[in-house]
Order: C-alpha cells, then structure tokens, then sequence
C-alpha cells in the first residue's frame, strides 16, 4: 500500500507500522530503503527475509540526527564528527565502533555500525517521529530483493514487495543512487562505496587522506553494498568505452536484437531491436538515472544492456562503481 509521504496521518500509520516490528517502504535522498526498528533484532530479522539478505550482511542505520550516535557508537573519532557536521543530513554513512549489546542485528553480528542521517524531508519527519516514540533510529537497506537494482520511487518498492507493504511516496529520489561509505574505526578515513560525497570533498573536510583498505593492518568491516556482484537488473550488463560500444553496433547493424543502450551520443544506424536512452553528460544527473534505467530496460524485456563507460573522474565514481557492479 502506498500512502502520500508528506501526509501526517501517513506518517503517523508509519511510526506504528515500525512500533509493533513492522517494515517501511521509506523514501530518502539517495534510494528507497526497507525499514525496521534497528534495536528489535526480530523487526530487523524481517528485513533480511524479505530481500532474502544474508544474515551477516550489515545494514545501515538511519538516524534523525547526531544527538542519537552515542546510543549506538561507543566512540566517534574526531574527523568523523567534522565529516558529519558537513554533511549530515545528507547522503554519507559513516562506519563507528559499535556500543556493546546495540543493534546487533543491524550490524550483522560485527563491532561496527554504519549510520546515516538522511535529508530527504519525509525520512526526516518519520525518522524525528519514530525518536519521540522510542525507536532512536530505522535500520533500512535498499527496498529490493538482494543485490538487484535498487528502488527509486515508490512504485519500484511495491513492484519488489506486492501491496501489503507500507510505503511512503516520497517521489523520485534525487540523488538516486546510495550513500557514500567512510570507514570510521580505522584511526582514519577510508573509503569504503563511493556516492555523491566525493573523496575530494572528503579529504577537504577531514583534513586528511583517505587511507587505501588494503594498506592498512585492521581489516576492513563489512559494509552494506560492497560485494562484487550487485544492484543487477536480469539482463546482462555490458560496460565499454564509447568508440567500441558504437563500433560493435554498427557491426551488428540489422541483427541486434533485446539489446538496451545507455550511451551518451544516439546509436548511428541501430537496428529496430536496440532500444537507446541518453547517459547524461553530467554525473550527478547520470547518478539520478542509472537505476531506473536499468530497471525501465530490464522491464521492456531486453536480454543484454551496453554502457557507455563514464569518465575517470571522482565525480563519476559512484556511477562506475555500481555499473562496475552490476556487470559483475
């Protein structure tokens, strides 16, 4: 069932959908998430179920604000409070030392926690609601099944679920793909998944470099979106420069068949059977797109998707990492 996010009883019906250990269709800047409260280890069990998750795969929680860290990070490092302070609410997940006891479940069994403060104004309210009735934060994974292409509207929810979720319509998200991830608990910044906060933007605040993980001696926690093969639509995904893309169209001319193309200039000549979208020239414009892309040529039925391959800079680096992903 989808109700107008923005609506107070909504959001109300929400708040005691998650009270009594239920899930949450939520909307939030980056992608739909899967909410449940993240301090019932049984609501949290019914998220994993759901998207058939592994158990030990953590989820991020999202919190109203900064006031409710210390309930579930035992410590949090100074740069990570510098990194909050610019960009919270917004789209960054900073992985802290876990307090003992807390959100375990959420935090797949590990010492660590991801947490976020999103900015979207329904998370926002649902998020400031849920505080005030005793639930401090929703841990709340991409609303799909695992490792498919994440949700960026409400009807891509309920298209992975069926009506007997609850989901808030919050429309199109815009930033439209997830979080950037900093791991916290290293003594300094690493980058964990790459998003809209870049690592420049990173570095700059912080004051520091970001560390490579395979340098460092403590091994890295697991984080939510980092396996190898993820966000997959069911037809296969192609990644490649430019040139060969075109070049390999116009050699199959007349013959393609099922074939989606994601490329930033129209195919020359593409037989009837290639279906084109534009890739944006700008990437967080990309970044907005990409999934519901995949997900609108997955849905028109085509068996093979070719992508432009972005540009090799930090600001396209969220979109390379979920198509790398996704080719995977």
């Amino acid at each position: 069932m989808i109700l107008p996010g923005q609506d107070a009883a909504s959001i109300a019906q929400a708040v005691q959908t998650l009270a009594t250990g239920g899930l949450l269709g939520l909307p939030t800047e980056t992608v739909y998430g899967l909410a449940a409260d993240a301090m019932r280890d049984q609501a949290v069990a019914g998220i994993f179920a759901a998207k058939g998750r592994p158990a030990d795969h953590p989820l991020i929680v999202h919190v109203a604000g900064a006031e409710q860290v210390p309930l579930f990070a035992a410590e949090v490092p100074a740069f990570a409070r510098r990194l909050m302070e610019a960009f919270w609410p917004g789209p960054l997940t900073l992985i802290l030392p876990r307090r003992e006891g807390v959100a375990t479940a959420s935090a797949g069994g590990q010492h660590s926690i991801g947490l976020r403060c999103p900015s979207h104004p329904v998370a926002h309210a649902v998020l400031q609601a849920c505080a005030a009735a005793g639930l401090p934060g929703l841990s709340a994974p991409s609303a799909n099944k695992f490792g498919r292409v994440s949700p960026t509207t409400a009807a891509h929810v309920q298209s992975e679920f069926g009506d007997a979720l609850l989901v808030l319509d919050g429309g199109a998200c815009e930033v439209g793909i997830e979080s950037t991830i900093v791991d916290c608990t290293r003594g300094a910044p690493v980058l964990l998944r790459p998003g809209r906060v870049t690592r420049d933007e990173i570095e700059a605040t912080c004051g520091l470099s970001l560390q490579d993980p395979q340098a460092l001696a403590q091994a890295a926690p697991k984080a939510s979106g980092t396996l190898e093969s993820h966000y997959a639509p069911r037809a296969k995904v192609r990644v490649m420069p430019g040139p060969e893309l075109h070049q390999r169209l116009q050699a199959l001319g007349v013959h393609a068949n099922n074939l989606g193309v994601w490329s930033q200039t129209a195919p020359v000549d593409a037989g009837s059977g290639v279906l084109w979208r534009a890739q944006p020239m700008q990437a967080e414009q990309a970044a907005h797109d990409l999934f519901a892309v995949l997900r609108e040529l997955d849905a028109r039925g085509v068996m093979h998707i070719w992508v432009e391959q972005p540009p090799d800079t930090p600001e396209w680096e969220g979109v390379a990492d979920r198509l790398r992903r996704a080719a995977a």
